[in-house]
């Protein structure tokens, strides 16, 4: 499991979806370690092109154009990341890291 992999979580927790996307955000030091969670943004269909969003498409695995969430951070456990999904290139990580950063109030 690397930072910027996206997988698909059955049922995940309080989601209307019965799959939902999520990309990892988590620092690497952080998925190799013994914690049970790492930190994860959805993927939604349908976005509004906002600094704390990013594109994201086919090019990543995805079936459908979608977008990244980055103001719905949330900890997933490990053990429900096993359906993977693809990875993001390191331009959409460059992307990821300024959203992230917009949705986190940091310069």
């Amino acid at each position: 499991m690397r930072r910027g992999d996206l997988y698909r979580v059955h049922k995940p927790g309080g989601d209307p979806k019965r799959f939902r996307v999520f990309v990892v955000v988590s620092r690497q030091p952080s998925i190799d370690s013994t914690f049970s969670s790492v930190i994860c943004a959805p993927v939604l269909s349908n976005g509004a092109g906002l600094t704390t969003q990013v594109a994201v498409g086919t090019g990543q695995g995805l079936k459908y154009d979608s977008w990244i969430f980055c103001d719905g951070l949330t900890c997933v456990r490990k053990s429900e990341l096993t359906n993977f999904v693809g990875s993001l290139s390191s331009a959409k990580l460059s992307e990821l890291d300024r959203a992230l950063k917009q949705a986190l109030g940091l310069r």
